[in-house]
């Protein structure tokens, strides 16, 4: 798992969530790092009471907070907010474009505090940048597979080079179903517990085909062949069939595969001349709705095998 950060110039380059951020005072912070999406409002940390300050978050000042060091005399106010920059603060940020007091940016400028502004109201921007910092902060990884969507459920097929994953892929989606991404899936941890994959830029939409090259699934089969990313709910893990290995033949015992802390459902499905592997594909997306509807197949099928034993008369057993 990656220890992500963001620097504070990476705000000010946002286009897509709308932060509408500018630098007015601390430009020699612009370096510093954002590890929390958390957001704080210093609230009493501005009357010298640092108590419960969380230099880690992004400070956000509203109208609340500037209205209170105008009032300050000039003195205590330079006092008060110099105790502040003394803590390792990544920045602070005005909402509805307010102009802050002379010494707020005087004594950011001297700690190397990057000060920003923004015309959005408090709850507003606090909203955006949560999303923004959220999205952007997410613990990721990346992944050797191929992630499908088959039926609504994300299926990452797994597996050594050369086995069949994109094979299967595009039978799938020959049949319908959907691609996400082929080759490399870039994973990210959405909270508490989901796992969200897709495509780098480069390669989306586009499988290898060995034999064929390089194809782009979109422009042969359409929109409806694709998808940007999805879930990943459950994962099929293809291996060689080896005749002196012994395979799971019931199904009553659910085995796992962990990726960034999160448990997904693990099949290994092995492979030989003669499976049809795309039905088997079909079938354990199909296996999994079940189960999630509470439906356990495997588990019903020994219950009853089990119910039948206890109940069958001694006299029925066959000599």
């Amino acid at each position: 798992m990656n220890t992500i950060s963001l620097a504070i110039e990476d705000l000010l380059k946002d286009e897509e969530y709308g932060l509408d951020l500018q630098l007015i005072a601390g430009e020699s912070g612009i370096s510093h790092r954002i590890y929390s999406s958390r957001i704080q409002k210093p609230g009493l940390a501005l009357t010298g009471y640092t108590e419960h300050l969380h230099p880690d978050r992004l400070q956000v000042l509203g109208n609340t907070e500037i209205s209170y060091l105008r009032q300050l005399d000039e003195h205590q106010a330079i006092n008060y907010i110099g105790k502040l920059c003394n803590f390792p603060i990544s920045c602070f940020i005005i909402t509805k474009g307010l102009d802050p007091p002379g010494f707020l940016k005087m004594e950011t400028e001297k700690a190397g505090i990057p000060l920003l502004v923004t015309h959005h109201q408090s709850s507003t921007f606090i909203s955006l940048i949560t999303k923004f910092l959220e999205e952007r902060l997410l613990p990721t990884t990346h992944i050797h597979g191929v992630l499908v969507d088959v039926l609504g459920v994300g299926v990452l097929l797994l597996g050594k080079s050369g086995i069949g994953k994109s094979e299967c892929a595009l039978d799938l989606v020959i049949r319908g179903h959907r691609l996400v991404a082929d080759d490399i899936i870039y994973i990210k941890k959405k909270m508490p517990a989901a796992l969200v994959g897709q495509a780098g830029e480069t390669i989306q939409h586009h499988m290898e085909i060995r034999g064929l090259g390089i194809i782009n699934v979109k422009d042969l089969y359409g929109v409806s062949s694709i998808r940007e990313k999805k879930i990943i709910d459950m994962v099929l893990e293809l291996v060689d069939w080896d005749p002196a290995q012994e395979y799971d033949r019931l199904g009553i015992d659910d085995q796992v595969h962990t990726i960034l802390g999160v448990d997904l459902p693990h099949l290994k499905i092995p492979v030989r001349p003669g499976r049809n592997l795309t039905s088997i594909i079909e079938v354990a997306a199909r296996n999994f709705l079940l189960k999630g509807m509470g439906y356990h197949s495997a588990r019903e099928f020994h219950e009853k095998l089990l119910a039948r034993m206890e109940v069958r008369p001694l006299g029925d057993e066959v000599e």
